[in-house]
Formats: C-alpha cells, sequence, structure tokens
C-alpha cells in the first residue's frame, strides 16, 4: 500500500479498512449517496474526517465521511507523483539574488478538504519548479516561514529585516520576499523604515491565484521579481506584481505607496498618490524606469538596519457612530501610538474628542490619516480639523493608513522623545510622504 500521504485518524483508518491506496479507483459511500474517483494525496492537517477523490471530470474534491461511510475500491491507477525538478545550474556572471519564501498563494498548493489555499512549496521549489529564473539570475532560495501573511506580526518583520541584511552584507545583488498578498503592503513598508539606504533592489512578490490554476501569476511575477532584483539600477524596498489583467507587463510599485485594492484581480496592486516607479516586460525581460526619482545601487556598507519596531500602537478606522470608548480602551491598555484613519481632510465626530484628548494627554502620539485612497489630509479648512489639531492631532499629509501605523511602530522602537516621534512621523523618511502637488488622480499622474 502506497504512502497514504495527509491522513490521519478516522480517514486514515477507513481508506486501510478497505485496503485502498493512493491512485486507486474507489467508490466512497455516506447517507446513502456514493461518489466514484481516484483516491488523492491530500495537504496534512488536524482534519481527519475528509477524503480527496479526483473526479472523472479531473477536478479533486474533498468528501467528508462519518462512522457509517464505506468504501469499495473499483481497482488500482496510476500512483500520482510530484518530482521536482533538478535545480538550474549556477551560471558565470549572472547576478547573484536570493529568494526568501515566507508563505502565501505563492507558495501554495490547494488543501482540498475545504479547497483553500495550504503554504507548502518551499523556496527550492520556486526556483525550480520555474526554470526561466535561471536566465535573470543566479538564485540561492531559503525559507524563512510557511505562514498566511495576515499571521504576521511585528516579530516576524524584525526577523525579515535582520535576515535581509545579512543577505545584502553578503553580496547578493538583490533579495526577492515572496509572501501572501494581504499583507504584503505592511509588510513592505515595515522594510522600507527598517532597512534603510539599501544599496540592491528589495523585492517583494506575491501571487494572487495559486500555481494549480491555469490563470495563476505566481510564475510570472516571480519571473519579474528576480529580474528587478538582479538587474534594476535603483536600491530600496519595492513591490513587483501584475500590471494589468494580461501577462506582458509588472509594475514596480514603492513599498511605502502600494496597496492591494482588489480581493482577486491579477493586478490588484496600486502605486497610490505616485505612479509606478518601473515596468517589467516578461517576454522581453526588460526593465522600463518611468522616471528618474529613485535611489541608484551602491555599497553595502551603506546599508543601515533599525529593525525594531513597538506594537503598542493602534489604527483606528472612524465609521458614523463610532464609540469614542475604542480609543479610551487604548489609552487604558497602555498604547503609545494611534492612528485614525478620518473621513475626508481628516475628520473624525466631535463625541471622540474627549476621548482623543485623554489619548495625547496620556503620552500617545495622535496621527490623522483618510479614508480616501488619492489625495492628503489637509486639517486647516474647517473648524473639525482645526478643533483636533488644537487637540493635538497631527496630520500626515497623504500617508497611507497602513503605512502610517507601521511607521509609527517602527519610529517608537527608535525613541520615546515624544518630540523627536512628532517629527520623525510628519518627515518623509522612506518615500511615505509624496511632494505637494495639484492633484493626483488614481493613474498617479498630475491633472
Amino acid at each position: 500500500m502506497q504512502e497514504l500521504t495527509g491522513y490521519k485518524g478516522q480517514a486514515l483508518n477507513l481508506i486501510k479498512a478497505a485496503g485502498a491506496s493512493i491512485g486507486d479507483s474507489l467508490r466512497l459511500t455516506r447517507d446513502g449517496e456514493s461518489v466514484e474517483g481516484l483516491l488523492m494525496p491530500r495537504v496534512a492537517g488536524e482534519d481527519d474526517t475528509h477524503i480527496v477523490l479526483k473526479l472523472a471530470t479531473g477536478y479533486n474534491v474533498g468528501v467528508k465521511i462519518s462512522e457509517k461511510s464505506r468504501i469499495q475500491v473499483l481497482g488500482t491507477g496510476a500512483k500520482p507523483a510530484l518530482s521536482r525538478p533538478p535545480t538550474p545550474a549556477a551560471t558565470k556572471g549572472l547576478p547573484l539574488v536570493t529568494i526568501f519564501s515566507t508563505g502565501g498563494t505563492i507558495a501554495s498548493r490547494v488543501d482540498y478538504r475545504t479547497g483553500a489555499v495550504e503554504s507548502a512549496l518551499s523556496a527550492e521549489d520556486l526556483y525550480s519548479f520555474v526554470p526561466e529564473l535561471a536566465s535573470e539570475a543566479n538564485v540561492r532560495a531559503k525559507v524563512l516561514y510557511s505562514l498566511f501573511s495576515e499571521n504576521f506580526t511585528t516579530k516576524h518583520w524584525k526577523e525579515i529585516a535582520e535576515a535581509v541584511s545579512e543577505e545584502i552584507r553578503s553580496g547578493v545583488s538583490g533579495v526577492v520576499i515572496a509572501q501572501g498578498t494581504d499583507t504584503l503592503g505592511y509588510c513592505a513598508a515595515a522594510l522600507s523604515f527598517a532597512l534603510q539606504s539599501s544599496p540592491v533592489p528589495i523585492v517583494f512578490v506575491a501571487a494572487q491565484r495559486s500555481s494549480d490554476r491555469p490563470s495563476s501569476d505566481a510564475a510570472t511575477n516571480l519571473i519579474g521579481a528576480v529580474g528587478v532584483a538582479a538587474k534594476a539600477p535603483f536600491g530600496g524596498v519595492v513591490a513587483v506584481m501584475h500590471g494589468w489583467l494580461s501577462d506582458d507587463i509588472l509594475l514596480v510599485h514603492k513599498g511605502t505607496k502600494v496597496r492591494k485594492c482588489h480581493t482577486s484581480r491579477r493586478d490588484a496592486f496600486k502605486s497610490i498618490n505616485t505612479a509606478p516607479m518601473a515596468r517589467f516586460h516578461v517576454e522581453a525581460r526588460k526593465l522600463e524606469m518611468l522616471g528618474n526619482d529613485f535611489p541608484l545601487r551602491g555599497s553595502s556598507s551603506q546599508l543601515v538596519c533599525k529593525p525594531n519596531f513597538d506594537d503598542r500602537v493602534a489604527l483606528v478606522k472612524f465609521y458614523p457612530g463610532l464609540d469614542p470608548g475604542i480609543i479610551d480602551w487604548y489609552v487604558t491598555k497602555g498604547f503609545r501610538g494611534l492612528i485614525l484613519e478620518g473621513t475626508g481632510l481628516g475628520h473624525v465626530s466631535a463625541r471622540c474628542y474627549p476621548s482623543v484628548e485623554r489619548a495625547v494627554h496620556s503620552g500617545m502620539f495622535v496621527g490623522m490619516t483618510s479614508q480616501c485612497l488619492w489625495g492628503r489630509t489637509n486639517m486647516n479648512v474647517y473648524s473639525t480639523g482645526i478643533d483636533l489639531q488644537k487637540i493635538g492631532v497631527h496630520p500626515l499629509e497623504d500617508m497611507l493608513p497602513e503605512t502610517a501605523f507601521v511607521k509609527l511602530m517602527w519610529v517608537l522602537g527608535q525613541t520615546s522623545d515624544s518630540e523627536k516621534v512628532a517629527q520623525m512621523m510628519r518627515s518623509d523618511l522612506a518615500g511615505e510622504i509624496s511632494p505637494r502637488r495639484l492633484e493626483t488622480s488614481e493613474d498617479g499622474k498630475d491633472h
């Protein structure tokens, strides 16, 4: 009997009782209904009540079993196997790029219990399953985590920053960080502040669709990310993702100005209040810079690693009827910073004023951002903004709320001086604050 990968408990016992093995044709009966298909391995997990079958249609389904379920073996079939291609040999003269795998859809396969994506592939898998990378760079692949990005904390950001710093100091031409899309903007911002004056590109990359799907963007995005890391003329933190629905163009976004704007489209990531830094033409493997305002590549000696964050910071989105007690709760819990995502130019209800004032008097830094994607806060237009500034709220220009949140955690990880905190938060440290301009539209152009 072939190894029953991923099965345990009730499901494993049922399969063994029938004498079935991976690849066999089965009829699984439960509650008077039968399903036929080939027995498939599954991603290991805590669940022991689902069996994965490949149907005649080619789709895999997870079938929930019970104590009354029965399996009949209809015949033996070819045993499914996954063999990793050999890792391409190093090519003399090509730049060296390190790929860090942290999890997410770009490094995943499907758990057929739920149809959800599970982190599974290692960084070596990413390299060997996308052999086109060998023409872009010599790749050194390492696994940091196998996590969905929503499980990241400041601890993970610190560890990633330190690992990237070590690679840069070892002399690599660039670093790629493969992670999940959902909090990529937060992590890119975190490393933008933690790794200052990076002499090489630090490229975040992800995928909206897993590698088992025909429409997967995983391979294309990874090729572009490695190409940018190896050959881009700039240093610093960026994100590389699809530029539109087709596979021919990828966009390079500044790490402090990128946001995921769609749940599922491959071009979900947009540069906010600025234009993308560059385009990567996939077929030609060519990088087209879209401006000249970028830090040039340099020496590893210029890198400054400051990876400490203070997670006693909250991001609160204002909405009509917000209970000000939420702000009071953060004060009671000893939080050191609060970022408000206000309405329009940077407002919250007058009901919140006493709580905001208590927060300021407790020594908490309170910063204001806007719920609007484009434009900047201006708290000098209406009395609401003027009153909030008198209380001690700091307008944060056109910073994305999540970038301001990450920046405040980083700033408080560097200093406890309240005046220094305010000065740093209102200064452009990593391209998070755009220069004032007439008006910037969704395409990043002035109008």
